[in-house]
């Protein structure tokens, strides 16, 4: 029995996709990953055999620099980390106009190369990241089987009346629910998001613009948008040029099969969602393709003595965080609570937002474990003593003892944090980000801030609602432990292997 995993050469992608794998390879069965080189070292980490396969131009072996990236995608990821600074349409705008050139890859030369490395590894089964487009554009032209890993957010496959990149659901920091959603939805918070320069945009060469300046305009996707309902009329004119382009290659490969009307809408015979089904939304359900909920993929990661050394060492004569600043400190010594904070690996660029937050943790009086990625330390300020502070940290071991975490809310995150038990502040970027905090939000496991506008003390309070979660919202706490509980029971490597071999 062999498995072939396809993956874009980002570790983000590559490590819940090996995670899933490794199910196959510890039934002794063969798994091949075709991906490029940046990722190598974690295919030989797994034990996997590797085939070349550039599905991109970008790479991220597992802290991304712009700076080491070729020249396009330098340019790119500056413009994007720009965009984070202004607000959210920005962001998915930006997101949005660079889908028409690093989705679709030199298309249809990267099919014949997939389409060469099926033909010479002979799998049983193919799992393929449901972004890899021009991957599933080779198997759909080749007419070869295969299963769909979504990797993020269930709304990174739109249905119904979805628009891929316009979020259909939006946490109460950026202003409820839906486009045009009243402000006054945010729970009294002063600082509800849309976007911080309402006046400016990004072009296709990453210079910021000031809207309606008709220099910049570009013929296949229009004008900058107005709000979140312009957000999605850009997103439809995206839709419309990424499928036409899907549709050329595709009438290039496969002239005989007919176009497809949404290429964001395109997916695998099987969808393998890594997602919890107890955090998706139900109205959805009715509307999926066949699917199955994987829950997440949790990684083994091998022990790190700087690590274990800094959790064993947590004794502290006052545990308790300032969660109420008038109580009395407990007299018992035991291990002091902390919080992980992580932006991954793209994100932590903002390590202005990181300083805010470490501010607020200063504030509350709680250890914390900061996974720095490329971000400056400096912005952090004063670093306590009993603080872990790295470029890189083991997520997973950390988020397994943390009370609590920060994070961007990319889904890997989000479900290891899930599978820990352990309560979330979100602060969105980008993406399905906004949906997936939505979602915590909506299930009360997580508290959603907007990142370039949330305060000190809001970052505080939100920080002590989830730290003190069994006592603020004993429901919420006990839906978590009981998801907490389901994930661990059944791991999703177990799902997918018997969602594609029929065994359990």
């Amino acid at each position: 029995m062999t498995l072939l995993v396809i993956s874009p050469d980002y570790a983000s992608h590559l490590l819940p996709l090996a995670t899933l794998a490794t199910e196959w390879r510890d039934r002794g069965e063969r798994v091949v990953v075709a991906t490029g080189p940046a990722t190598a070292a974690i295919v030989e980490s797994f034990g996997f055999e590797r085939v070349h396969l550039q599905l991109g131009r970008g790479s991220n072996p597992g802290v991304i620099r712009a700076e080491e990236q070729v020249a396009e995608e330098d340019a790119s990821l500056r413009g994007f980390f720009d965009a984070t600074r202004l607000g959210m349409v920005e962001t998915l705008s930006y997101q949005a106009r660079e889908r028409l050139t690093d989705l679709m890859w030199q298309p249809v030369a990267t099919a014949r190369a997939v389409l060469d490395v099926v033909a010479a590894v002979r799998p049983d089964q193919i799992v393929v990241d449901h972004l890899a487009f021009s991957a599933r554009l080779a198997l759909v032209a080749g007419g070869v089987p295969f299963a769909d890993v979504v990797l993020g957010h269930p709304t990174a496959l739109p249905v119904g009346d979805e628009v891929y990149g316009c979020p259909p659901e939006w946490p109460a920091a950026f202003g409820g629910a839906g486009a045009g959603a009243d402000p006054a939805l945010a729970g009294g918070r002063t600082t509800v998001e849309s976007s911080n320069h309402p006046g400016t945009w990004f072009d296709d060469a990453n210079v910021v613009r000031a809207a309606g300046d008709a220099s910049v305009a570009r013929a296949d996707v229009g004008a900058a948008p107005e709000g979140v309902a312009g957000l999605r009329e850009l997103c439809e004119r995206v839709d419309a040029s990424f499928t036409a382009e899907w549709n050329a290659a595709l009438a290039e490969l496969a002239p005989h099969l007919p176009p497809s009307t949404s290429a964001f809408g395109e997916h695998g015979d099987l969808l393998l969602y890594n997602y919890p089904g107890e955090l998706a939304d139900p109205e959805r359900e009715a509307l999926l393709p066949p699917h199955v909920w994987l829950g997440s993929a949790v990684r083994a990661e091998p022990v790190d003595a700087e690590v274990a050394a800094w959790l064993a060492g947590g004794a502290d004569p006052d545990p308790t965080p300032d969660l109420d600043p008038t109580s009395e400190p407990d007299p018992d010594p035991a291990l002091a609570p902390f919080v992980y904070v992580s932006f991954g690996s793209f994100l932590s660029v903002r390590s202005d937002v990181l300083g805010r937050v470490a501010e607020a943790l200063r504030r509350v009086g709680v250890r914390a474990a900061i996974a720095l990625g490329s971000g400056d330390r400096a912005d952090l300020g004063e670093v306590p003593s009993d603080w872990l502070v790295r470029e890189f940290l083991p997520q997973v071991t950390l988020l397994d003892a943390a009370t609590a975490a920060v994070t961007h809310g990319g889904n890997n995150s989000v479900t290891e944090g899930m599978t820990a038990g352990v309560p979330v502040v979100v602060l969105p970027f980008s993406t399905d980000q906004f949906a997936g905090a939505a979602a915590l939000e909506r299930t009360g496991v997580g508290v959603a801030l907007a990142p370039n506008t949330a305060t000190v003390d809001e970052l505080a309070e939100a920080l002590r609602h989830v730290l003190d979660l069994p006592t603020r919202d004993p429901g919420a706490a006990g839906r978590l432990a009981g998801l907490a509980a389901s994930l661990r029971e059944t791991p999703g490597r177990a799902r997918a292997h018997a969602a594609l071999t029929g065994r359990d």
